[in-house]
């Protein structure tokens, strides 16, 4: 009898460290106090590139513009008015500007918010005689009245799968894993 009390103990121990473990943390950040919907243009700034491929950011920010474009639910300024925003407010880090920058910005260009992040990975990855391209970005929206991160995200997608290491192959291009994430953030950002 006691050595069932100890194995249902044992049980009920591993079950709750499965629980605890597998539970997937919130995939994004949404300000419970801002009015998503008083914002109608936004400014997507350049995207800082902690990768290798010397083009990815640009990639990155050209296919995140046109996805939120096709949603129709925002308009965002194009990306030579932006540029142009950029250089009379003086930026000095214009892929990831102060608090006091995105306000002074968001006066200049007239936007009620603006889109900073940073691309971390791109490209293809490597292991053992597979390989497969994979994306990771980071996304985050800033209000221009008062410099506060009210949305933020990150997606990753493609990678090397189970079977791309069993049976070989190349996994996704590259196109299609960047508009998988894309898509993947544009849908936390309505959510």
């Amino acid at each position: 009898m006691e050595f069932m009390q100890c194995g249902a103990r044992k049980l009920l121990f591993l079950i709750v460290i499965c629980l605890v473990g597998c539970s997937t943390p919130p995939d994004a950040y949404h300000d419970q106090n801002m009015d998503f919907g008083a914002i109608q243009t936004i400014a997507v700034m350049p995207l800082a590139n902690f990768t290798r491929e010397n083009l990815a950011a640009e990639r990155v920010r050209d296919v995140f513009i046109t996805k939120l474009l096709s949603t129709g639910a925002l308009y965002v300024l194009p990306v030579g008015e932006v540029a142009k925003g950029i250089a009379k407010a003086d930026l000095t880090a214009p892929t990831t500007p102060s608090p006091e920058e995105v306000v002074k910005l968001g006066g200049l260009i007239k936007v009620q918010a603006v889109i900073t992040g940073a691309v971390k990975e791109y490209g293809e990855a490597r292991a053992s005689t597979a390989a497969a391209n994979v994306i990771s970005v980071s996304l985050q929206m800033v209000e221009t009245q008062t410099g506060k991160i009210v949305w933020s995200a990150s997606s990753t997608m493609g990678g090397i799968s189970t079977s791309d290491r069993l049976f070989g192959g190349g996994g996704q291009p590259m196109e299609k894993v960047t508009e998988k994430a894309v898509n993947d953030l544009i849908r936390k950002l309505f959510k």
